[in-house]
């Protein structure tokens, strides 16, 4: 899960100031970004006008892409801190070791949930051997200052609950949907659910007024509230909404993404978050140095190096630009 633009602006997110306080329909266009030498990844978060929903602050979709004659997915040892990681694939599996001797191949509907806490630094790759297509979604979550500095660790399930109603499968990633809980530790109230849509289907999803949401289209041909969402786009719903009206007209598969409007104001740049330029500053001196962020072992490539900071100071802000 990572960013590897060479010179990444940093994103200023966070607070409540921004929020949406009621239902809106906020269409998101992606920006697109080379990840590894084969891949390239639609980015949905942050974006020009939005940076979360919820804690999630981080949002790529990409494929589905043919490698059947390319490498993949090859992404180096890289480090994050203050965030959580969720691998979510729909095709492909996809490789994955840590500094915490974490090593798991991930495939389809199966969770990969990283929390980085005060740090730790990972590599993902698509196995030597590989299916010919890879398609998923990447996505950080950030972590509220409470437990920044938790122990570095990884979490796996193969097998995760589900909510259905006729025409809709409703696999719980993270937190809670109609009441069901997911088994993937969250540190703030949220949810991250795949909605695998069958054509025809016109159902109405329990939502909680409380949370804002976004709605990533993976595939297919769908209405969310009356409004289409192609593949790689996100719609963005705001809050005080108790049900979501979803139409297929073909089998679609959706992510819906939503949780609390995070209170706190935040910095990203590169594949931290902190909570001012002297954090930042600090885990680069760390990673360049050797420390803090442990070595992945296994991995037959070389660390990315981290990019150099902007010349300008790095503030906290709120959600939008």
């Amino acid at each position: 899960m990572s960013n590897l633009d060479r010179r990444p602006v940093p994103a200023l997110c966070g607070g409540r100031g921004f929020v949406v306080a009621e239902p809106v329909r906020e269409l998101l266009s992606p920006r697109r970004v080379r990840l590894g030498e084969s891949t390239e990844v639609r980015r949905l978060l942050p974006n020009l006008g939005r940076r979360m929903v919820g804690a999630w602050c981080f949002v790529d979709h990409y494929g589905p892409d043919d490698i059947a004659d390319e490498p993949g997915m090859q992404v180096p040892p890289h480090p994050h801190m203050g965030l959580q990681t969720v691998s979510w694939l729909h095709e492909g599996e996809v490789l994955h070791r840590d500094s915490t001797g974490s090593v798991r191949t991930v495939r389809p509907r199966e969770l990969g949930l990283m929390t980085s806490g005060r740090g730790i630094s990972h590599s993902e790759e698509s196995p030597r051997s590989h299916a010919r297509y890879l398609h998923g979604a990447q996505l950080w979550i950030a972590l509220p200052d409470t437990h920044r500095d938790t122990a570095p660790h990884f979490e796996y399930y193969a097998g995760l609950p589900t909510v259905t109603a006729p025409g809709l499968t409703a696999t719980l990633l993270l937190g809670t949907l109609d009441g069901t809980v997911s088994p993937g530790t969250a540190y703030t109230p949220l949810v991250g659910a795949d909605l695998a849509l069958a054509r025809g289907a016109d159902v109405r999803l329990p939502l909680d007024p409380d949370f804002e949401y976004a709605v990533l289209s993976m595939s297919g041909e769908t209405h969310v509230d009356g409004v289409p969402v192609r593949p790689g786009s996100l719609l963005y719903l705001g809050c005080g909404r108790t049900e979501l009206p979803l139409r297929a007209d073909s089998d679609a598969g959706l992510m819906l993404l939503g949780g609390e409007p995070f209170e706190e104001e935040l910095v990203m740049f590169w594949n931290w978050i902190g909570h001012s330029q002297e954090e930042i500053e600090r885990a680069r001196r760390d990673w360049t140095e050797g420390t803090r962020f442990g070595e992945v072992k296994g991995y037959a490539g070389a660390p990315l190096p981290a990019p150099e900071l902007p010349a300008g100071p790095l503030k906290t802000r709120g959600r939008t630009r």
